[in-house]
């Protein structure tokens, strides 16, 4: 009977350890190919590490580069050649190539469709492997295996060739790549034996357009495993044999290696943007006596750690693949500028530097950002839960670039203008990591540079958005004027996108009134608070949609709700009449609660024949003219507003069913159908969904909340950072129920007590604790209908 019973025992160990090693870890559920079809220039770097600046990775198209500077470039997925490595990948950055080969020197990338008409390789899909940290693939016509790993400012490259004595190994510098813009100069120079320097200097479309005259200039070091045999300049088809420079438009280098079987070569690239000689400090830093292995190793577990921060158990396979891909692009989309010794590039061109602690290491990093548009509804939401550190740098970057050039940036590439679309939310992201409680940056001076942005137009740069705040102030709304300046399409007196700047200033003058409040500061509180009611002003009765005005104050006639672009940007009036986030209360109210709810919900019944985006047409503005685009910006609250409307069902149903129907597990089915994911927002947006927390005010009340939905998991578990928050953990069980099949909250206990609201104070959740659900497959009709989560009109606006 004893040995029965230990037998069994050692079944049921063996069973659990069976168990347990077949579990995935949360790097291993990354899938990076997911919707890499039609991807922007940033987007598909798996080698890198979290927010790194050194990026590298495949490219398929890169060179073509594109027209505007934002359409889709770099790696494509439905692509069978790729036309080299590049290793800076960011918003309007990109450059210095490598690329190996064998046989014929060949010195133009060629056409992705006809890879023998220059250096590309065939690749077939069976033969890549991308993970955090690590890419690997098979270049077909060399029979070359390349594989790229990283540190933060190191990009680590290893080929291994057949057996050989025609190896070439390409430097393509002075060549566009994706979004990079044109060529202004460029340099490379073998220095000596195993070693390689350069620059390139681009001039992006949207640096060109809001900051003309200034440049981005990217720098590298590059260190070889082995002495080149032979090697020369090329500029383009021009090849200088034994040259040991290139300089200017074009500029590339070419080495020559005689290759043993499966002989590797390795390459590690240091990086920077202020100078040649900090991309060697950099270099020697970061990867002196590390090999590609141990760079490997570290990079993975730095992503294992950073991913882990949050753990999901239960649920379905699929949508952890999604859930933890989603948390990858999150922390993947920015990249550091600064260098290991605190130097950044200053917007004016000089060299900045980040103060130094007592152990003279920088206190804190600078990063590129593309504009943050929208990025309060999924990326710092995300990062304010869970990464607050990488939170608080991005805040002191911003307040640098403010200390240097005057304004808070809206987006910005190696410290250089890039609005991403004439708008400018960074004074909401500022303030939003004041109210939750992230305070360890100069308060006083934060809130000078969030008020200069919300209310200051005098010699307003055009590259820090919004060319129309004059006329905001004096008016409490933006006109409607056709306006035809590329890409605000704004000035002093109006907007071609007056209705939709009218509604996003009042949201940002609302964070930065609660701002003020924090701070006591009540003369400004009560005029941001009065800037923040402009919604109203467009709010059409009689109609119920949000409606664009002249400058006369009349309401613009032939009006139609679908009409993209005449008055609205990346969207329409259906989209954006829902667009108050920070008073929901009040728009409810307006449009009536019943006709409220009515219209949602067949908003959404509507905007699921449409896949809730553009359908599977595949294009980054596909779902423009659909009254719901989860494929852009502006919708991506509109489903948890039911919380607000007395049907928090509602928002539990159809935020499941976007999660289940837009977004994929395939190349093209990504998020949408290669519509746009910015940097890591609609991946950012499913792991909140995924969890079941959401704040439609991004954080901007005085005293933030977070929105409960459905998680599509039965466990849940985020780390808390001990250095920012009182609770180490915030827990998220399905006390009864399968979140897989199970769609619907009956009931809810928090810390052991009923919850009847669908939200909790943000407050209450960073002090930790267990939030426990009972699920259902019905709708709880009952549970969290009672009080709606505070918004501006009751109770935030009585208290002012």
């Amino acid at each position: 009977m004893l040995k029965k019973r230990i037998l069994v025992f050692a079944w049921v160990l063996f069973s659990f350890w069976k168990a347990e090693a077949q579990q995935k870890s949360p790097l291993d559920c990354v899938d990076p190919n997911i919707g890499s079809a039609h991807s922007r220039w940033f987007f598909y770097t798996p080698a890198a590490n979290p927010f790194g600046m050194a990026k590298p990775a495949p490219s398929t198209n890169g060179h073509e580069g594109n027209q505007w500077g934002w359409e889709a470039v770099g790696y494509d997925d439905r692509h069978t050649s790729i036309e080299g490595f590049a290793n800076f990948h960011e918003f309007q950055v990109g450059g210095v190539v490598l690329m190996p080969s064998t046989g014929k020197l060949q010195t133009v990338p060629g056409e992705k469709d006809q890879p023998e008409s220059g250096y590309r390789s065939r690749f077939d899909k069976p033969d890549e492997k991308a993970e955090p940290g690590y890419y690997q693939v098979l270049l077909k016509d060399y029979q070359i295996k390349a594989e790229l790993t990283s540190t933060p400012r190191v990009a680590f490259h290893r080929y291994t060739y057949p057996a050989t004595s025609e190896a070439h190994l390409l430097f393509d510098i002075g060549n566009q790549q994706g979004e990079s813009g044109k060529v202004l100069d460029a340099f490379v120079r073998l220095t000596n034996e195993r070693e390689l320097e350069g620059f390139v200097i681009t001039h992006p479309e949207y640096v060109k357009n809001y900051q003309p005259g200034a440049q981005v200039k990217m720098y590298f070091v590059a260190e070889l495993s082995k002495k080149p045999e032979a090697y020369g300049a090329f500029y383009g088809e021009v090849q200088e044999k034994g040259k040991n420079t290139a300089i200017g438009p074009g500029a590339g280098m070419y080495l020559h290696f005689s290759m043993k079987e499966q002989e590797a070569l390795e390459v590690k690239v240091g990086l920077s943007y202020t100078s040649v000689a900090h991309a060697r400090l950099n270099l020697k830093t970061e990867a002196e006596g590390l090999d590609f292995d141990q760079a490997r190793e570290k990079a993975q577990a730095v992503w294992q750690k950073q991913l882990g921060k949050i753990q999901v158990s239960g649920g379905l396979e699929e949508d952890k693949v999604k859930f933890y891909t989603g948390l990858y692009h999150a922390l993947l989309g920015r990249g550091l500028t600064s260098d290991v010794n605190g130097a950044y590039p200053k917007n004016n061109g000089g060299i900045g530097q980040i103060p130094l602690n007592g152990k003279g290491q920088p206190e804190y990093h600078h990063y590129n950002t593309d504009a943050v548009w929208g990025a309060f509804w999924n990326l710092t939401q995300l990062w304010a839960l869970v990464y607050p550190r990488y939170f608080s740098e991005f805040v002191r970057c911003q307040l640098d670039q403010y200390k240097d050039a005057g304004w808070l940036p809206d987006g910005i590439a190696a410290s250089k203008y890039v609005s991403g679309v004439g708008t400018n939310f960074m004074g909401q992201v500022v303030s939003s990591a004041y109210l939750r409680g992230i305070r360890d940056f100069d308060a006083e001076l934060a809130y000078e540079a969030v008020k200069k942005n919300e209310i200051g137009w005098m010699n307003r740069p055009e590259g820090v958005g919004k060319a129309d705040t004059k006329v905001f102030m004096e008016k409490g709304y933006v006109p409607y004027k056709e306006i035809k300046t590329y890409y605000s399409g704004s000035n002093a007196s109006g907007s071609q996108f007056s209705a939709s700047h009218t509604l996003e200033y009042s949201f940002s003058a609302y964070a930065a009134a609660q701002f003020a409040e924090a701070l006591n500061k009540k003369e400004d509180m009560r005029q941001l608070t009065e800037l923040a009611k402009g919604w109203q002003k467009l709010f059409d009765e009689q109609s119920g949609f949000i409606r664009p005005k002249d400058e006369n104050g009349k309401f613009l006639e032939g009006f139609d709700p679908s009409e993209v672009w005449k008055g609205f940007q990346e969207g329409n009036s259906w989209q954006y009449t829902f667009y108050v986030p920070h008073d929901v209360n009040g728009l409810v109210e307006r449009i009536g609660k019943e006709t409220f709810n009515q219209r949602l919900d067949q908003l959404f019944e509507q905007a699921q024949t449409t896949l809730f985006g553009g359908g599977k047409e595949i294009s980054a503005f596909s779902g423009l003219k659909n009254v719901y685009n989860h494929g852009n910006q502006p919708s991506l609250h509109i489903s948890y507003l039911f919380n607000y409307s007395g049907k928090p069902w509602l928002s539990q149903k159809w935020v499941r069913e976007i999660c289940r129907t837009f977004y994929g597990t395939d190349g093209q089915h990504g998020y949408g159908y290669g519509q746009d994911e910015d940097q890591g927002q609609l991946g950012a947006w499913f792991v909140l969904a995924g969890m079941g927390l959401f704040d439609v005010q991004g954080g901007s009340s005085l005293e933030p909340t977070l929105q409960l939905t459905t998680p599509l998991f039965n466990e849940v578990r985020i780390q808390l950072d001990a250095m920012y928050y009182p609770g180490k953990e915030f827990i998220i069980e399905v006390d009864k129920g399968d979140a897989a099949k199970h769609g619907y909250i009956q009931s809810a206990r928090w810390k052991g007590k009923p919850l009847q609201n669908c939200w909790l104070p943000y407050a209450e959740v960073v002090s930790g604790g267990t939030l426990e659900l009972k699920l259902s497959k019905k709708p709880g009709e009952q549970w969290g209908v009672e009080q709606a989560p505070p918004s501006m009109s009751k109770p935030l606006l009585e208290k002012q």
